[in-house]
């Protein structure tokens, strides 16, 4: 049997449909605008998203960089949770890259509300830097996957609005957040000036995201795309793999997240082990090992042995994440192997 990689929805593999769709991409010179198959993407995505215009790039963090540097100018501060993607794991982009500083709100599983913006709003004084955006993350990574309310959503566009701060959205999961909830697209991103989307996490394409937003936008971002290296020639190669997610992967993200829920419940039963399962809302489960048991590090280590792959995080702190190249079966093999490492190291 082969290995059951939970480490994250990044590590899919192209499917035998979406490298024929890859082999068989219409390419031209991306640069010059003129690869079909990427703009083939970027109309779609734009119409997904209900926007004037999208364009491809590389990575997700090059999609929230980017949107960034479009709407700020060096010295404003971005308004964004404690544990936002953005601020974790984007190598400090957003001072690095464009000069920002960024004022974190505290908030459950990622999650904050208008008040928690209104107080943060910088007064207009010249002692402090100015506030010019606010980053939501829908779902929310470290929030375990977690879903924003769209009426906290558009509340939060409403103080936006009465500051003037734009507002960013960094979607890389935000179709698990659609699938889960029932609501489309658009219900999200009519409240944002600009969206990031992924198609290398639970689309499970093998590169690249997408930013979109006003056309006079998305111009700013394709310079900077290029400022940051992020212009492709042929690239309608790996943009033929997110056309194909997008037209074939959707709809199968309630398969991960039924496979998330049932690791949860499993993972509730057993001692050693602390977890909510009514947290459990999209892909992503987060669980604390007892120190009992030894470490996060140790828990994932014995497990690494018995062909389960997972993310120590924390002390003592795990994350598991289900993707298309998980089934059912896999899940409860890792069950399994989860019981067994459990019982080995409590002995």
């Amino acid at each position: 049997m082969g290995v059951v990689d939970l480490r994250s929805d990044t590590v899919t593999r192209p499917s035998p449909g979406m490298r024929k769709a890859i082999a068989e991409a219409q390419v031209g010179d991306d640069v010059f605008g003129d690869d079909p198959t990427v703009n083939r993407l970027q109309e779609k995505v734009a119409s997904l998203l209900g926007q004037e215009a999208a364009i491809y790039v590389p990575s997700g963090t090059m999609a929230n960089q980017t949107a960034i540097r479009a709407q700020t100018q060096p010295g404003d501060e971005i308004i964004a949770h404690a544990d936002s993607h953005i601020y974790h794991y984007e190598a400090g982009a957003p001072a690095g890259l464009s000069g920002c500083s960024l004022r974190l709100l505290g908030g459950e599983r990622g999650l904050f509300h208008p008040e928690d913006v209104r107080t943060a709003v910088r007064p207009a004084d010249s002692h402090y830097p100015r506030s010019a955006l606010v980053v939501v993350e829908n779902t929310h990574n470290r929030g375990g996957g977690s879903i924003w309310p769209v009426d906290q959503i558009a509340s939060i566009r409403e103080v936006a609005d009465e500051h003037g701060l734009r507002m960013h959205l960094d979607g890389a999961r935000l179709l698990n957040a659609c699938v889960a909830t029932g609501h489309s697209p658009h219900e999200y991103t009519r409240h944002f000036d600009t969206v990031a989307i992924c198609f290398s996490k639970g689309l499970g394409a093998p590169v690249g995201s997408a930013v979109a937003g006003s056309a006079e936008i998305i111009q700013r971002v394709h310079r900077f795309r290029k400022m940051f290296g992020g212009g492709m020639r042929q690239a309608g190669i790996i943009a033929a793999g997110a056309l194909y997610a997008l037209e074939h992967n959707v709809d199968r993200l309630a398969e991960d997240h039924a496979n998330a829920k049932h690791l949860a419940n499993a993972l509730a039963e057993m001692p050693g082990v602390s977890i909510d399962p009514s947290t459990v809302e999209t892909n992503i489960v987060y669980f604390d090992v007892d120190e009992a048991i030894g470490t996060a590090q140790s828990f994932c280590d014995a497990l690494h042995e018995r062909g389960v792959w997972i993310l120590p995080l924390a002390p003592q702190r795990v994350r598991a994440v289900t993707h298309l190249d998980v089934s059912r079966g896999d899940i409860n093999r890792a069950i399994i192997a989860v019981r067994d490492v459990l019982n080995s190291l409590a002995a």
